[in-house]
């Protein structure tokens, strides 16, 4: 019922039993220590553009046909403009990457470079949460992904974005909302709760239920001290857990809290995620390593924005890009298909 009520109240429903071939725009591959990144851009509607970044192991090749197969990792942001390429998120796609991870960081609607229209435009909820499952579809496409073995994590908005696709999507395996799961917060923002998905005819719901709507699959709770995420411990992880426990997978659900810091996605949050991968995804943490054993990210070299840009002067935006919501949601009405089924209490069924 708290799937549906997703769904349905971000017109999200029925999904397209059999979507498109993706057009995918890649380019300007960097090398560097023990991964690598490209510049990517994926037309999820048409018209529309995302834009991203792909993070891959240095040493994958997908033409070797006899390679062990990779996780693949979605990777959204929070609200800040160019948060693509902030640190926060280089960093802890580098370090995916360096296990062994393919990842795909991608823009807010409205940010950095997917800025064909504002961010609290109509129904942005809906098209940013389309983004996301066109995104999984472009990893999932990519030679060599482990289809039992697909992730999603980000911070703020963007562990909105991950608990929100998490319930919705069965393919996602592992999921690591960052700073964002709470009982009494929905996020404040249009992308978050501009659409009726917490309050439906049949029930009242929130972000808590929403993540756990994820059991028994692993998932992990990244909390702190200094925000709406400080009651984790004794409120939402116990909840959750309770709900995990009767799947008989309590082992499955973890809580990173860091009391002393902030709303971040920062170093020791990042090294508790890679923690977590790598031991549900049976991952590898030494190329993460010191000689003490302890995580690190001396190996990290920050790249500016302009060398993570799809569209430059070399390499424009195709002709044809559409910078009208109305139109955008009229292009997705005819991929989806307007809301039929109106939902019913268990009970009544």
């Amino acid at each position: 019922m708290i799937r549906r009520g997703i769904m349905q109240g971000a017109k999200l429903d029925p999904l397209p039993e059999q979507r498109k071939p993706l057009q995918v725009i890649r380019h300007n591959k960097k090398m560097l220590d023990g991964y690598t990144v490209e510049n990517v851009a994926i037309q999820t509607i048409s018209g529309f553009w995302l834009c991203g970044n792909l993070y891959l192991p240095e040493a994958y090749d997908p033409s070797d046909k006899d390679a062990s197969k990779i996780p693949g990792i979605l990777s959204p942001h929070g609200h800040k403009k160019d948060k693509r390429f902030d640190v926060q998120v280089q960093a802890r796609c580098g370090a995916f990457a360096r296990m062994g991870c393919a990842v795909f960081a991608y823009d807010m609607v409205g940010y950095a470079e997917t800025n064909q229209i504002a961010h609290r435009a109509t129904n942005v909820l809906r098209l940013q949460t389309w983004n996301s499952i066109r995104a999984l579809d472009f990893v999932e496409s990519l030679a060599g992904i482990d289809p039992e073995r697909l992730a999603v994590t980000g911070c703020s908005g963007g562990g909105t974005q991950t608990f929100i696709l998490s319930a919705i999507d069965d393919r996602i395996d592992l999921s690591m909302p960052v700073c964002q799961v709470s009982a009494h917060f929905y996020g404040g923002c249009a992308c978050e709760s501009g659409m009726p998905i917490h309050v439906r005819e049949t029930h009242e719901t929130n972000n808590v239920e929403f993540a756990a709507c994820f059991a028994p699959k692993p998932l992990l709770l990244v909390s702190n001290g200094k925000d709406w995420t400080q009651h984790t411990p004794e409120a939402e992880y116990p909840y959750i857990k309770s709900i995990y426990g009767y799947y008989n997978a309590a082992s499955n659900i973890e809580n990173a809290h860091f009391a002393d810091e902030g709303h971040d996605y920062g170093p020791s949050k990042r090294a508790a995620a890679c923690r977590f991968l790598a031991k549900h995804f049976k991952l590898d943490l030494k190329p993460l390593l010191n000689d003490n054993g302890e995580i690190h990210e001396a190996w990290y070299k920050e790249l500016d924005a302009e060398a993570l840009q799809v569209f430059t002067a070399e390499q424009p935006r195709p002709e044809g890009a559409i910078n009208d919501a109305a139109e955008l949601n009229k292009r997705l009405d005819e991929l989806i298909g307007e809301v039929t089924a109106r939902p019913t209490r268990p009970d009544a069924e």
